[in-house]
């Protein structure tokens, strides 16, 4: 599942990522201030002969935004394209995906990607980097093909994506690659861990996983098929450190689903669940368990919709059409006998459950006997948005049921002794800690030297670091190739630049004054007081004097100058901005966006 993670980041560095096909500019250089290193200046440096090149475009110093890049020769295979969410320093960005600089006179040489299993953190770049790459087929499960073609219905003008259908039996020849997959338990069905067998040893990448011995709606993960590629060699290992940090074991999600049934049948009224839209094999045993006892099901959510749509299509979703009802039905549904699944568990501001409780949905309104069940975790830095979305549930009297209180949710993740025994079962000779910021991949990498691997055979990687393999070694290099973030906002696809994201941190924080200066054309002498405007910084009614004063520092400012400079408006605005932000700075200690605006007459 899609895991956002709230990590303050600084922006270092901006660099052109497409050739001007598109409205495409600029985007920024992540900083590696947790990994204590230094920003390494990008380097095209020629393919090693008898090397394999394995290079992470994502996912290894954030929960999110997952591709790597495997190269040998002149053969590249893609795993995963997927999207980071924004975090709270990205204000107006949609989301965050890799960037395909360094892929971008290569794609004659991409002989597939392969996606690991359907969450937005694995698949969320493809409609923007597909048509750049070429669009090379696509080898992935049924499931995870049919999310990935609902979403494309949202991108208009891009080439059909071409798929191929994989599944724990398939054998590919990718160039000189030979592919391989064993099927994991995750939250989302049809999940795959890819075996990459390359000329100097095989390489498996787990995808995101967890080990559930009894799990929903399929078979638990074949540890014995595991195990045998681990009898047969190994050479590293690339596994999921998401919850790395948490000890023990998941547990498993038919315990979830007895403890969901207990609640069920306890509830006085209705029940309005919020989970993830991805988290099938949760909705599934709601599912169930709603036939088991006769009740209905309204599911309320676009991302909702859409998945039970796919999954019981595609047959991943098993359950009598006559359980559904609509707006239109659901009222004349007893309230005892009505569950409503919605999105909006992490306290999203337009999702379901957060319009229900600020009374903003169209039709659904809370009761008084109301059981809300939040049957997911509370994403690291969402605990604000969650706590006063509970705050306002318990205000309309509902009763309100989380997984700190219960067993209603269990992890998508492996934690440590999970991560532990895949370790064993694969036996390699080298480990990779991958998806997970920094300080997972370190405690990964701790668990790792517990289960038996040598300290120094661990690789703690970096976005864009490449690591290269030849017979029975693998070594972190000082190659970096292009990293960088690449803003998703809107239409537009890596045209929003540092300066422009930091101008939308400056107004979060400080606000905005504008000051327009009326000015003769020919002496460029005012021809009237400038105009003072104040948004976010200070509410002009009640700072009079503050404004007067500040409009004086400007007329000074305009009075002062050299007016028969060839670039005097450029000039004008610049001294402006700089010594008018330092007056208003002294006066207030703010440092508000300062817009100046000339008007000639």
């Amino acid at each position: 599942m899609i895991e956002k993670r709230k990590n303050t980041k600084k922006f270092k560095q901006t660099r052109q990522l497409f050739k001007p096909k598109q409205k495409v500019k600029q985007n920024i250089q992540k900083s590696n201030i947790r990994a204590g290193k230094k920003i390494q200046r990008p380097t095209q440096t020629p393919i090693s002969k008898n090397r394999l090149k394995i290079i992470p475009l994502g996912g290894l110093e954030e929960v999110g935004r997952n591709m790597t890049v495997f190269e040998y020769g002149n053969d590249i295979v893609i795993v995963d394209m997927g999207l980071q969410f924004p975090e709270e320093d990205m204000p107006g960005i949609d989301y965050v995906i890799p960037n395909i600089d360094y892929l971008k006179d290569k794609s004659k040489n991409i002989r597939g990607v392969i996606i690991t299993h359907g969450h937005y953190d694995h698949i969320g770049g493809i409609p923007h980097l597909m048509p750049r790459l070429g669009n090379p087929t696509i080898y992935t499960a049924k499931l995870t093909a049919g999310i990935i073609q609902k979403r494309q219905e949202e991108h208009k003008n891009i080439p059909k994506l071409i798929f191929q259908e994989i599944n724990e039996r398939s054998k590919l020849k990718l160039g000189t690659f030979n592919i391989e997959f064993f099927h994991v338990n995750h939250n989302i069905p049809d999940s795959y861990a890819v075996v990459i067998k390359s000329p100097v040893g095989t390489i498996v990448h787990t995808g995101d996983f967890k080990l559930d011995y009894d799990p929903v709606y399929e078979k638990p993960a074949d540890l014995n098929l595991i195990a045998q590629y681990g009898n047969q060699g190994v050479l590293a290992l690339m596994a999921d450190s998401t919850d790395a940090e948490h000890p023990g074991s998941q547990i498993s999600e038919r315990e979830v689903g007895q403890e969901l049934e207990k609640l069920f049948e306890q509830a006085p009224g209705r029940i309005i669940i919020g989970t993830f839209a991805s988290l099938l094999s949760r909705v599934q045993q709601i599912f169930w368990i709603a036939e088991k006892l006769n009740k209905k099901i309204l599911v309320e959510g676009r991302s909702m919709k859409t998945n039970v749509e796919i999954a019981h299509k595609l047959g991943y979703l098993k359950f009598n059409p006559n359980t559904l009802v609509d707006e239109t039905n659901f009222r004349r549904i007893d309230d005892k006998k009505l569950v409503i699944i919605c999105t909006g568990a992490q306290g999203e501001k337009r999702a379901a459950l957060m319009r229900i409780a600020n009374n903003e949905h169209r039709f659904i309104k809370f009761k008084q006997k109301d059981s809300v069940i939040f049957s997911s975790s509370v994403v690291p830095g969402n605990e604000r948005t969650v706590q006063t979305l509970k705050d306002t549930i318990y205000k309309h009297d509902a009763r309100v049921i989380h997984y700190q209180m219960m067993d209603i949710h269990a992890g998508g993740h492996a934690k440590q002794e999970d991560l532990k025994i895949m370790m064993r079962l694969i036996k390699p000779r080298f480990f990779i800690p991958i998806e997970g910021n920094h300080f997972m991949l370190r405690i990964h990498g701790d668990l790792a030297i517990e289960a038996g691997i040598k300290k120094e055979n661990i690789i703690i990687g970096e976005n864009g670091r490449i690591i290269e393999c030849s017979k029975n070694q693998c070594k972190l290099t000082n190659h970096m190739v292009p990293a960088d973030y690449v803003f998703v906002d809107g239409l537009g696809v890596g045209d929003i630049s540092q300066i422009v994201l930091r101008d939308r941190q400056m107004m979060s924080e400080d606000g905005m004054l504008v000051v327009i200066a009326t000015i003769y054309k020919k002496t460029g002498q005012l021809a009237q007081n400038p105009d003072i405007i104040s948004r976010g910084f200070v509410y002009l009614k009640e700072n009079k004097k503050l404004i007067e004063e500040i409009r004086s520092k400007a007329k000074k400012i305009m009075h002062d100058s050299d007016h028969k400079s060839p670039a005097f408006e450029g000039y004008i605005k610049d001294k402006i901005r700089n010594d008018l932000g330092q007056f208003v700075y002294s006066k207030t200690q703010r440092r508000p966006m300062i817009l100046p605006v000339l008007i000639e007459v």
